[in-house]
């Protein structure tokens, strides 16, 4: 089994910064793809950033320029800095892991989500 456990979210005011941090433990042979997701109340989840274990990122365009994902893979970790934040951007973030198993399948895990709320 793999856990994923997230950290850093919270009340910002606009223009504000927060740090998302999402470290996975467990049953990992490896990790193939990390990112993030966000739902705000009565919408949709949608994508937020995603990166590749090769590094390469795509961001949803209301975020691009104000926030960056990153991961450690020494740590099975993904962040994502987000800066310049505005009150549409206020959600339920959630990580996304795709682990791979020793036999070599990839395995789909969500994170338990982190409230974010930007006050205007």
């Amino acid at each position: 089994q793999v856990q994923l456990v997230e950290s850093g979210g919270g009340l910002v005011q606009t223009g504000g910064s927060l740090r998302l941090s999402c470290a996975a433990s467990g049953s990992i042979f490896s990790i193939n793809r990390m990112g993030w997701y966000r739902q705000a109340p009565g919408k949709q989840r949608e994508l937020v950033a995603t990166i590749t274990s090769g590094g390469r990122t795509n961001y949803a365009d209301s975020v691009k320029g104000r926030f960056t994902i990153s991961r450690d893979n020494a740590k099975n970790t993904v962040y994502l800095q987000m800066n310049s934040l505005k009150p549409e951007d206020t959600a339920d973030y959630y990580c996304n892991v795709g682990v791979v198993s020793r036999t070599f399948l990839t395995y789909d895990y969500w994170g338990q989500g982190t409230q974010v709320t930007v006050s205007s």
